[in-house]
């Protein structure tokens, strides 16, 4: 029987591939196989009766209600274009730098990430701003499009990101499941804050190696990353990149801050954000009612979407709970040779290999309540594997074929090739696996900060 769950989950990869939404894949499949199954008498229906108690424990789920409010404030930020502003100024200032453009496109991107955690609206506004111009001073197609893409995804770990606040729910529950299996019944937790804070190292280090990529490709190859004169520059730019940099600065202050201090929860900084979004967004006169309706409508709709990939997730972890999976999963990756250290890579190899076909939501949702609990009663430290996962799910966004920084920035910039879009994004590909490879080494980088901070 616990061999079925193996083909449920077979089953349910095959209809994505096909095309079919995430959601109604997983509850429909779910619901096929656990009628089938119980029909041959190897499936308790009681599992499934258990759905709407787990649907009403997820609307009474606190730590969720941040997704909503952040949404709200990355698309309101996407409306009162802080992104032109940044990148125009920011380019400006690094004329004359070796690769200043690249440059100041990544740190842009970075600021970007922390102000609104939002993928999409980073590639696709970075493309529409940044690539134009990076063509017209010379910069190599290749190491544009990738430069844009990664540097989009930086929202996947900088704080306040979706994933982080997806993944700290999931690993939390995982976290105590795994607990109580092991006889602890007064479990310890885990917060969503506590992977704001373990991510912080390991996304600066993303960045710095990003520019240094950059820099590296411009010096020694100055004919893929022209820079720009140095007296292009105009007046004034000092008083205009403070100007551009303050109301970003102090969004991420005000979220990031009361988080990291103590002195709010996920989703009451969530709040802060959204509502200093839109002081931000009026203070700019970019507020008007049809403006507030299409940020509204917008965050509906993307809010929507992930809570409905979370209904479905139910029916997916009650049928391959009832079917015998977790004890399945259970015993393969107890019984590999290696022990933790091989466990632990066979997970991340999966996943990465999983980015190349699957959402980061999917593999949230699919991948991560089944293999955590089992990595957590092994030992592996909570707070150091959400970040490996965040890290790993980072990839996702990049890996061909179906990559989706790739589509959004094709999207918007077809007259770029694919074969260059590809080429682009491999080298950030393989500093992000590098990353992954060194936090795994040390992996003080993540548990360090967390535990400093939460020490008495």
């Amino acid at each position: 029987m616990e061999y079925l769950s193996l083909a449920l989950f077979a089953l349910v990869f095959i209809f994505l591939m096909v095309g079919f939404p995430v959601a109604l894949t997983l509850a429909g499949s779910s619901l096929l196989f656990a009628l089938v199954a119980s029909f041959f008498g190897v499936f308790e229906l009681t599992f499934i009766e258990n759905v709407p108690s787990r649907i009403f424990g997820l609307m009474n789920n606190t730590t969720l209600m941040a997704v909503p409010l952040f949404v709200f404030m990355g698309i309101m930020l996407e409306q009162s274009k802080i992104a032109e502003q940044l990148l125009e100024t920011m380019d400006e200032l690094m004329r004359g730098i070796t690769g200043g453009l690249g440059i100041s496109v990544i740190l842009v991107g970075a600021l970007l990430a922390a102000s609104t955690g939002i993928v999409g609206a980073t590639v696709v506004t970075m493309g529409l701003l940044a690539l134009p111009t990076m063509l017209k001073q010379g910069y190599c197609p290749k190491l544009a499009s990738g430069t844009i893409c990664a540097s989009g995804t930086l929202g996947q770990i900088i704080p306040p990101s979706i994933v982080l606040i997806l993944l700290g729910d999931v690993l939390s529950s995982a976290y105590q499941q795994a607990q109580l299996n092991q006889g602890i019944f007064s479990p310890k937790t885990l917060a969503v804050s506590d992977l704001f804070i373990g991510a912080l190292f390991p996304a600066m280090l993303l960045v710095v190696l990003y520019m240094l990529y950059v820099f590296t490709i411009a010096f020694l190859r100055p004919e893929r990353a022209p820079s720009a004169l140095q007296s292009q520059k105009s007046p004034g730019v000092g008083k205009r990149i403070l100007f551009s940099l303050a109301p970003p600065l102090a969004l991420i202050g005000l979220v990031l801050g009361s988080i990291l201090l103590g002195f709010a929860t996920p989703s009451e900084a969530a709040a802060l954000g959204a509502l200093g979004a839109l002081l931000l967004a009026a203070v700019k006169r970019r507020l008007s009612l049809p403006v507030l309706q299409s940020v509204m409508q917008n965050s509906l709709k993307v809010t929507s979407m992930i809570f409905l990939i979370f209904i479905g997730a139910i029916f997916f972890s009650l049928t391959f709970r009832g079917l015998g999976g977790d004890t399945l999963i259970e015993h393969l990756l107890l019984d590999l040779p290696g022990g933790v250290f091989t466990a632990v890579l066979i997970v991340m190899v999966l996943m990465f290999v999983l980015g190349f076909f699957l959402d980061f939501i999917e593999i949230t949702y699919i991948i991560v309540p089944v293999v955590a609990p089992v990595l957590f009663m092994m030992g592996v430290d909570p707070i150091w594997l959400g970040i490996m996962i965040a890290i790993n799910l980072q990839t996702a966004f990049l890996t061909p074929p179906f990559g989706f920084a790739l589509f959004y920035l094709k999207g918007v910039a077809p007259s770029i090739k694919t074969t260059d879009l590809y080429k682009g994004v491999l080298p950030y590909i393989l500093i992000q696996l590098s990353v992954l490879g060194i936090i795994a080494i040390w992996p003080e980088l993540v548990t360090w900060l967390p535990g400093v901070i939460s020490a008495p």
